[in-house]
This record gives structure tokens, sequence and C-alpha cells, in this order.
């Protein structure tokens, strides 16, 4: 994940310094190697989750939020049956 994103940040400077000719220096000024590891280091410290842990709490939200809309409904009728006895 990382070395694809260094890849292509690489590839983007690179892009971005050819249209001022220092495309050759690119390299000696930024390894690749260099920005992944800098790109590890700062990704690291960031409070990210992957695609795969957001997906699983997304579910257990959509879970949760079904299990809160069942029991404000239970709730409800029961708050109907204290409030109006003769109902039952």
């Amino acid at each position: 994940m990382f070395s694809d994103l260094a890849q292509r940040l690489s590839s983007e400077f690179r892009d971005a310094f050819t249209q001022s000719d220092a495309t050759s220096t690119l390299d000696k000024l930024i390894p690749k190697r260099q920005l992944e590891l800098f790109l590890q280091d700062k990704l690291a410290k960031l409070n990210v989750v992957t695609r795969e842990e957001f997906d699983a709490q997304q579910a257990v939200l959509a879970r949760t939020r079904a299990r809160l809309e069942a029991l404000e409904q239970q709730v409800a009728a029961l708050e109907q049956q204290v409030n109006n006895p003769k109902a039952l």
C-alpha cells in the first residue's frame, strides 16, 4: 500500500517537474525508498483505519441502529400500556 502510494506520488512529482525540465533531479531530491519510508512514518501517525475495518464498523453500527429502533418501539408500546391501562 505505501509502496503504491509512494510510486504514485513520485509519478505525480515527476509529471510536475517535467514541465520545469527538472525530472532528472527528482530522484536525487526525493529517492523513492526515502519517500516510501517518509509516507509510512507520517501515515502511521494519522488516526486512520483500513477499508475492511471501516466496513466492519459500519455493519456493526447498522445492526446497533436497527436494534435501537426496535427497543424504542418496545419502550413506546410499554409507555402506552402504562399510560392507558384500559387498552389491556
